[in-house]
């Protein structure tokens, strides 16, 4: 059974790991390099100093610039007041049922059916939603999937996935210019190669836990989503389009793919594995996966792939629609009491 006291202690163990990763990382290869040069600029003391307070710079530069990157990216517009009425007073009553800031209302117009929210803090945060999804969901569903973004928002995901990624990119970054370093020498290179190699390591396995808590928590988002609205079935539907939608477009993902509710690449790949075998699940022969007959695909398509989800940033999503299936029989047995998170 899990709470919202789980996640946090899972946003705070990734950080302290994969941070306690990258200062590992910086320690081995300045000692690597130092005894590779034969010669010690600095004592031991100051060269920690220095190891911390240049990880700090790069934190602090990657929660400034990113959201000015996922602007840019995604071509984004932010909508005066009273323009989308429908869009600003359902985000206004949500946020006030959920107790956080409204947060700044941008469109994209990219055609693909998909929302997402971003920021520093949550008191700076944009909540972003493409014209396809606006166009393709009715507007139930279109509540819960903003919603959803509402329970990043109440979570603080964005600011935690927002730090945390700059580790992988800083351990890639390292291991690249050590190894290019050491390939341009002949004494001493396999120090090198050796430090280049545990950046790599590094940044594998940091990846690897970032996806499991972009994972993690938009199991989060989505179980906080149906208790809100009290509606999860509209939520399970607009994941089934939503997938189906992103399967369809040619667009390449931006900057803000891991923050987004449906993941492209993800739905590229489940869709095109049930397409390949349509005729099985097509069971009334119409030539169209309908609503049910698409999530029995995506039960049967999740069983066979379950060894992928590790390289996700998304869980598939029939394990997202049976999870607000499990929520939605609680509900209409009683509700789920305090423990909104139990199903996790």
């Amino acid at each position: 059974m899990a709470s919202l006291g789980a996640l946090k202690r899972s946003m705070a163990l990734t950080l302290i790991l994969i941070f306690g990763l990258l200062f590992a990382l910086l320690v081995v290869i300045s000692t690597l390099v130092q005894w590779y040069m034969q010669d010690t600029f600095f004592p031991f003391w100051i060269q920690i100093v220095f190891i911390v307070m240049i990880t700090i710079l790069f934190v602090l530069i990657q929660w400034a610039i990113s959201p000015g990157i996922i602007r840019w990216s995604s071509k984004l517009r932010y909508l005066k007041p009273g323009e989308n009425p429908f869009f600003e007073n359902t985000v206004k009553e949500l946020c006030q049922k959920s107790g956080v800031p409204m947060p700044r209302l941008a469109v994209c117009p990219d055609k693909s059916p998909n929302a997402f929210v971003f920021g520093r803090s949550r008191s700076s945060a944009t909540l972003a939603v493409h014209m396809g999804l606006l166009e393709q969901l009715n507007k139930d569903e279109i509540k819960g999937v903003l919603a959803h973004e509402i329970g990043h928002l109440k979570h603080n995901d964005m600011a935690v996935m927002t730090i945390v990624s700059v580790v992988p990119l800083l351990a890639y970054m390292l291991a690249r210019s050590v190894l290019w370093s050491g390939g341009r020498r002949d004494k001493g290179g396999g120090a090198l190669i050796a430090a280049a190699v545990i950046g790599l390591i590094v940044y594998v396995v940091s990846q690897l836990m970032i996806l499991r808590l972009s994972r993690q928590r938009e199991f989060y988002a989505d179980t906080f989503s149906a208790v809100t609205t009290n509606d999860p079935h509209s939520l399970s539907s607009a994941l089934a389009k939503i997938t189906y939608g992103l399967s369809m477009t040619k667009e390449k993902p931006g900057a803000a793919r891991s923050f987004y509710i449906g993941d492209p690449l993800s739905a590229k790949r489940e869709i095109s594995s049930i397409m390949q075998n349509k005729r099985k699940y097509d069971l009334d022969g119409d030539g169209v996966l309908d609503e049910r007959e698409l999530r029995l695909a995506m039960e049967e398509d999740a069983k066979r792939h379950r060894s992928t989800q590790i390289f996700s940033t998304h869980p598939s999503t029939f394990k997202r629609i049976q999870l607000l299936k499990e929520i939605e029989g609680d509900l209409k047995h009683g509700g789920m009491g305090k423990e909104i998170y139990k199903r996790i």
